[in-house]
């Protein structure tokens, strides 16, 4: 359990930046960050940002993991990711000079970084490692996401519920996967009552066991002949 109060953290220590798009900078870079940048406790289900504002700067979670979805016409929610430490969220809107097209909700407690617009871009700007970095980044997540679209449109409602359990385990690495049921129904893209539904088979059939809200996976073989994988 996260402290209830923000943890400074040390970017020439963290081993969360060590991996993610700010493991190239130098140690003057990376001591303007320390002297710009701020750390924030989130408490679970607080708003990063929302559908609609503009960009203020970049969010790189230290710990703790977040969903980012967008609304329907009828309110209700699509994630399209779930991120977690290490991740940086918030960058892709800054690029197109737009207001932010998704929202960002914490799941649970967090620590995250916050690095201003100007900060961001200015080292951008200085550092061709970070601007190769972000290149790639946004071109293999457009691959990604091409993939994931395609494979959750072609499939069954069983098929992308085994498809998802499979990703969220690379999310939860060495724990239960613990989303609420309407969390996780709106990241397989169907109602909270077929989802339950489909758990309970899967239940039944021995590839996962449940605790509370908490499911651990128990044969990943399945799920992925399941998936099509």
């Amino acid at each position: 359990m996260l402290e209830k109060d923000f943890r400074q953290v040390s970017c020439s220590t963290c081993h969360q930046r060590k991996e993610n798009l700010l493991g190239g900078l130098g140690c003057d870079e990376i001591s303007h960050i320390e002297d710009h940048k701020s750390c924030n406790y989130y408490k679970k289900n607080q708003s990063l940002f929302i559908e609609g504002s503009y960009p203020r700067g970049v969010f790189c979670i230290n710990e703790g993991r977040i969903k980012i979805y967008k609304r329907g016409n009828e309110g209700k929610e699509q994630i399209i990711q779930i991120a977690k430490g290490g991740d940086l969220v918030g960058f892709r809107a800054m690029f197109s000079e737009d207001v932010y097209k998704v929202s960002a909700e914490t799941l649970e407690e967090c620590n995250i970084c916050f690095i201003s617009r100007e900060d961001f871009l200015s080292l951008m700007d200085s550092n061709p490692t970070l601007r190769k970095g972000i290149i790639k980044e946004l071109s293999t997540e457009l691959a990604d996401r091409a993939n994931f679209i395609t494979n959750m449109a072609q499939k069954s409602v069983r098929e992308r519920l085994a498809f998802s359990l499979l990703l969220l385990m690379d999310i939860y690495v060495g724990e239960p996967i613990n989303l609420s049921r309407e969390d996780m129904a709106n990241f397989v893209g169907t109602a909270t009552e077929t989802l339950i539904r489909l758990l309970k088979d899967f239940k039944e059939e021995a590839y996962i066991e449940t605790h509370a809200r908490k499911i651990t996976v128990l044969d990943r073989n399945k799920l992925m002949s399941i998936a099509g994988i």
